[in-house]
């Protein structure tokens, strides 16, 4: 069973819900585990910054780790849009890469995806299954460019 966040179009790991007992039995094996997990989700990696990067931050309220959480937040917030087109297009290519990416056309459709070629991106994923393409599409959704018809039909 593969769960993705929407936001991102990454896979999780998320335990199965007790609504999900009847679908889990009907797997072969036993349950998958739930994996372990830090409190509160922190996950220590590797910076490196220069050194009068980590003097500043030494003299930050709460220290380097409080201090870089802040600035990563603020930059989210004033940064693109949470449905801009470069976090669409990521989103829906990692979800179908994990679904897809066995499927004939992939690499061609991930093409199209990334140059926001809607209509080329619709005929390259037509033969894959219905679930995937109605997901790949609502991902995508808000990376597409505005056509430039401002709301008048186009001329097909």
């Amino acid at each position: 069973m593969l769960v993705f966040d929407d936001a991102t179009g990454s896979q999780v790991d998320a335990p199965p819900g007790s609504e999900h007992a009847a679908l889990l039995a009907l797997l072969p094996g036993p349950p998958p585990a739930a994996p372990g997990r830090p409190r509160l989700g922190v996950v220590a990696r590797k910076v490196t910054l220069l050194p009068r990067h980590w003097e500043w931050l030494a003299e930050q309220p709460g220290g380097a780790s409080a201090a870089l959480r802040r600035l990563v937040e603020r930059a989210r917030i004033m940064g693109e849009p949470a449905g801009g087109r470069r976090q669409a297009v990521e989103r829906c290519y990692r979800a179908t890469m994990a679904l897809a990416g066995d499927q004939g056309g992939f690499e061609e459709a991930a093409r199209a995806l990334f140059a926001g070629d809607r209509p080329r991106f619709e005929v390259l994923i037509a033969a894959w299954p219905t679930d995937v393409i109605a997901y790949a599409l609502e991902l995508a959704a808000p990376g597409w460019p505005a056509d430039k018809s401002h709301g008048k039909e186009l001329p097909t």
